[in-house]
């Protein structure tokens, strides 16, 4: 149990701003850190819920709601993943060589086009929140899509080929149980689709399915322009991930 605890104090200290206590990063603790990976996004889909159901209860503004939700993601997780959206969108606009997109993917100055991105970025969540908090069955799957994402990441660092031997996911993935993190991450992946289903199944499965057409177009980027994965290349993937979900929960919420 030790052991278990130990990764999750890792995965939540990674990948969140979540307090935790401090657990040493060496192999034994790092075997199932990304098992618990995607109750980061369980966190931060109970409190989308909770600003959701506030709004509704105390008649704040659609507007003024919208902005909080937003802001969720980022408040949980310090924006880390952003980031790494980001960095890789300076990295595929600059239409080098491999070599020299891995090198703008680490560094640390934010080019033209990383600014773009995130002014888009921000905006597409604006306008799909502005539109699907009213509706409490797609909130709900949105909800559980912020560990979908996670699930879907998670799976890619533990099976798809690595761009660099150094860096973060290396890191992770060469103390990992491969294997078992990646069998438990799609008993994950079963069990949310089952219960987005169960909320409303149109909606449900819309999402579900806008979460594997990016995992595969992810994986197509990252082997084509990358020969690889980054930390970056998952960051980039995870916020297309979570904010497509949302773009077309808003949509289909109006048009079913």
């Amino acid at each position: 149990m030790k052991m278990l605890w130990n990764n999750f104090k890792v995965a939540f200290a990674m990948y969140s701003k979540i307090p935790m206590p401090r657990a040493d990063w060496s192999k034994e603790n790092m075997k199932y850190t990304f098992c618990f990976f995607p109750f980061i996004g369980l966190v931060i889909g109970a409190l989308s819920l909770a600003v959701g159901w506030a709004g509704s209860k105390f008649g704040f503004q659609a507007a003024f709601v919208a902005a909080v939700l937003v802001l969720v993601p980022v408040w949980v997780t310090g924006g880390i993943h952003v980031d790494g959206l980001l960095d890789t969108s300076d990295a595929l606009s600059s239409w080098q060589e491999k070599e020299r997109r891995l090198e703008i993917l680490k560094d640390s100055h934010a080019g033209a086009f990383a600014v773009i991105t995130a002014c888009v970025y921000f905006l597409a969540w604006y306008g799909a929140y502005s539109q699907l908090w009213l509706c409490k069955p797609a909130l709900e799957i949105m909800a559980l899509g912020f560990m979908v994402s996670r699930c879907f990441s998670g799976i890619s660092v533990m099976t798809f080929p690595k761009a660099r031997k150094d860096g973060t996911v290396a890191e992770f993935s060469r103390k990992a149980e491969d294997l078992a993190v990646r069998n438990v991450l799609i008993v994950y992946l079963v069990i949310l689709l089952a219960v987005m289903v169960w909320i409303q199944p149109v909606l449900g499965i819309l999402a579900f399915a806008a979460a594997g057409a990016i995992f595969l177009f992810y994986h197509h980027k990252a082997m084509k322009y990358f020969g690889g994965i980054t930390g970056d290349l998952a960051g980039y993937f995870l916020c297309l991930c979570e904010v497509g979900m949302a773009v077309v929960l808003a949509v289909a919420s109006v048009l079913i």
